[in-house]
């Protein structure tokens, strides 16, 4: 059964036309065979292997990453739970949309995968309380926090490492709050050429997501369009045995309950991406 789409109750329709006219569009399209001949017609339908779809949020004014935030992936790299948020970024320039390809830098041969859950913020939020901390957040994507192990771990610090070019995929789509009831029971999931390696559901998370708002707006205004990665589960490449990095050909897939598939090859040469 399908249910015409309702909007979502925090939005404001300010002159009162947008909402109308988005029904029409949706009622044209779906009342049948002859309306969709009609539309594909005058070019109103593309058929989506003929459209590049960028990241929902191609330049984040902000990329913040929280660091060993899984109870099983603390307890696969035999590190304690810890007591705070481990917090670090990915520069902007490292987005990359659906199906693009994840480009291997040549100076490294250790890139590894990370499948993760990320928040979009929806309103500026300084000194937000835990209770208040989920009004600020727009919805939920998924994300790849692409990673050279071997940048990171020769650097001593993290930045080069995970914020090389095509580094942080994301989409396919933000869902907004109001679809997704509980974002700390979600399956996510990674498959390697079609073979899963990670697998785990977000009610392991350390920090959830009102915890995250709080402990970040306390020193760093967060503005509408900021991503936050929560952080990946078990079963990253090199924690492995034995470890298993990318290679040029292979296809991740990141996937999160309710939030769809984000597919991306992996390429080793370098692509232009426009």
């Amino acid at each position: 059964m399908h249910h015409a789409p309702v909007a979502p109750q925090d939005w404001i329709d300010l002159d009162g036309v947008w909402w109308p006219q988005a029904l029409a569009v949706y009622e044209s399209v779906t009342r049948g065979d002859e309306q969709l001949a009609r539309a594909e017609e005058r070019g109103l339908i593309v058929p989506r292997a003929n459209v590049r779809m960028l990241a929902p949020m191609p330049r984040p004014g902000k990329l913040i990453c929280i660091g060993l935030n899984y109870r099983d992936h603390a307890a696969e790299s035999n590190m304690p739970i810890p007591e705070k948020p481990i917090v670090f970024s990915k520069f902007a320039t490292a987005v990359t949309g659906p199906n693009q390809p994840v480009v291997l830098p040549a100076r490294s041969e250790k890139v590894d995968y990370e499948a993760e859950l990320a928040f979009v913020i929806g309103r500026r939020a300084k000194n937000v309380a835990k209770e208040k901390a989920l009004d600020y957040v727009l919805g939920y994507t998924c994300l790849n926090d692409v990673t050279a192990r071997d940048f990171q771990f020769a650097d001593g610090q993290w930045q080069r490492g995970k914020s090389c070019d095509t580094f942080a995929p994301m989409g396919e789509c933000i869902v907004t709050t109001d679809e997704i009831p509980d974002p700390h029971r979600l399956a996510i999931k990674l498959r390697l050429n079609g073979q899963t390696m990670q697998d785990s559901n977000t009610d392991q998370l350390i920090f959830g997501i009102p915890e995250l708002v709080a402990f970040l707006s306390e020193t760093i205004t967060l503005e509408p369009g900021d991503v936050v990665a929560t952080g990946t589960p078990p079963g990253v490449g090199f924690a492995r045995k034995p470890p298993v990095f990318l290679k040029d050909g292979d296809v991740m897939e990141v996937e999160v309950e309710g939030l769809g598939v984000l597919t991306n090859p992996v390429a080793a040469v370098c692509v232009r991406v426009e």
